[in-house]
């Protein structure tokens, strides 16, 4: 056996890479586990055809649904995680949106906005928000749209990027959905993990997935470290799952399973349970001229009449982008016309909680891990998104542009929740108020897992403080 750490982080996304940064910063021994490796920094993650087209960054692992179907979701193991994908949309999360909302199935947090104020604070420092003005085509779309209904309020977004990023015009076309080459897009790596790698006190390993946890002989629920696929191991005097929503569950079913921990830890029945990842529609509309605009992602609209939704302005579109989402069939000349006269939009709905809707490891039976969910245990939420499409679809054409638009659908899992949400009643959550395991000693979650809320819009930033907050509260009980 070799160093006891004090805390061994599984996953360096946005929860990971933050408790990392907090620990570190406070003089703790921190080790840091990734599955995937380093993105290249030769501009190729900026590369339609290897980003869209052959998919070569992304996830290849198949799933099944709840219908035994299979499919690919939409993660990356690499480190930084999804962060180095994302839109580099950061908001907060509504005051109202910590407290539960049974109408839409919603459950609450055990803490308020208060409490995670100041680490949203930190966050948006170091993570370089920005908000942007809009450029003039888009600005002129949205002045149609409210002129025509006022109940439309656009607002700026908030984005993670430098302004530097308005001189390199590939870097400012290709952030949503792309990793920057140049750190001009702020993620985990870039922002939290780089200025802690020379540490003394730090420790990043990637290639390491972990399969299983170890403990201690006489009790299973008192955790004392990790096994990876390579049969390497660590301890620490705490184990922190930040894996993502999607694997992070499925790390702590397999031991429950193991050990028998299935039939008596108190929030067994829970994990796994309440998976969300949003409703999202994307939506493309087509205008008779060419557009000149090219970061566009700046805009955010809200509408009251849809309080649990709203409408993102997409990033940079052209023909080899919409030639990505295109059959073979579809001839270049017309991808690149059609691609010249798009703009996009992410429609996105909260969507709520159900038992049922779960991740499942099947790791000890050999099969492939599930994703059980299905929006028809989510009416309200479902009701909803349709309407929301249906009325911007309207106020498109009232602007004079020719819209479609598509459900995202299973494979779209940039934001994967609540597999693991924090409570205060242990048989209806998983962990408490500051990420501990209910029932266990020595583990705690620090990723999107523990949100028993998804909210109307993007979580990395909520995600971030979450980790920031639990590396504090980690390092003070050990100062």
């Amino acid at each position: 056996m070799g160093e006891l750490y004090d805390a061994i982080i599984i996953g360096s996304g946005a929860g990971g890479a933050a408790v990392a940064y907090k620990l570190v910063q406070r003089g703790k021994r921190v080790l840091l586990l990734e599955k995937g490796a380093f993105l290249p920094r030769d501009r190729s993650t900026l590369d339609v055809k290897q980003v869209f087209k052959e998919g070569r960054f992304k996830n290849h692992e198949p799933w099944v649904d709840g219908y035994n179907k299979m499919f690919i979701p939409g993660e990356f193991y690499n480190v930084g995680g999804k962060t180095k994908w994302y839109g580099a949309a950061l908001l907060r999360f509504a005051p109202h949106e910590f407290r539960p909302d049974g109408a839409h199935q919603c459950l609450g947090w055990p803490i308020g906005y208060d409490d995670l104020a100041p680490y949203y604070d930190e966050a948006e420092h170091l993570l370089n928000v920005n908000c942007f003005d809009n450029e003039p085509e888009l600005q002129s779309l949205l002045d149609s749209i409210t002129a025509a209904d006022g109940a439309w309020k656009p607002q700026p977004l908030p984005l993670g990027l430098k302004r530097e990023i308005l001189t390199d015009e590939e870097e400012a076309k290709h952030f949503d959905g792309y990793a920057s080459a140049c750190g001009y897009k702020s993620d985990a790596e870039w922002n939290l993990i780089d200025p802690i790698r020379g540490a003394p006190n730090f420790t990043l390993l990637t290639d390491k997935q972990v399969v299983s946890l170890t403990y201690e002989v006489e009790d299973p629920a008192v955790i004392t470290g990790v096994v990876c696929a390579d049969g390497s191991n660590y301890e620490a005097k705490a184990i922190v799952l930040a894996a993502g929503a999607m694997t992070s569950p499925r790390i702590l079913q397999d031991h429950m399973t193991a050990t028998g921990l299935d039939r008596s830890l108190p929030s067994a029945a829970v994990v796994g349970a309440n998976f969300k990842f949003h409703i999202n529609s994307a939506l493309l509309g087509f205008s008779r001229f060419k557009n000149r605009d090219v970061l566009r992602k700046t805009a955010i609209l809200l509408n009251e009449e849809f309080p649990h939704s709203t409408v993102q302005c997409l990033g940079w579109i052209d023909g080899d982008i919409l030639g990505a989402q295109l059959p073979a069939a579809v001839p270049k000349f017309v991808s690149r016309a059609f691609g010249e006269r798009a703009i996009g939009f992410f429609v996105t709905t909260e969507d709520g909680s159900d038992l049922a809707n779960r991740i499942v490891s099947c790791g000890q039976s050999g099969g492939l891990p599930m994703m059980n969910y299905d929006l028809r245990r989510l009416k309200p939420a479902d009701k909803e998104h349709r309407r929301l499409v249906r009325a911007f679809m309207a106020r498109l054409i009232r602007a004079g542009l020719v819209g479609v638009d598509r459900y995202i659908g299973m494979a779209g899992t940039a934001h994967a929740l609540g597999t693991l949400v924090t409570g205060t009643d242990p048989e209806t959550s998983v962990t408490d108020a500051n990420g501990r395991v209910h029932g266990t000693r020595g583990l705690y979650v620090g990723d999107g897992s523990v949100l028993p809320r998804s909210s109307r819009v993007n979580p990395a930033l909520t995600i971030y403080a979450w980790g920031l907050r639990l590396g504090d509260h980690l390092a003070a009980a050990w100062d």
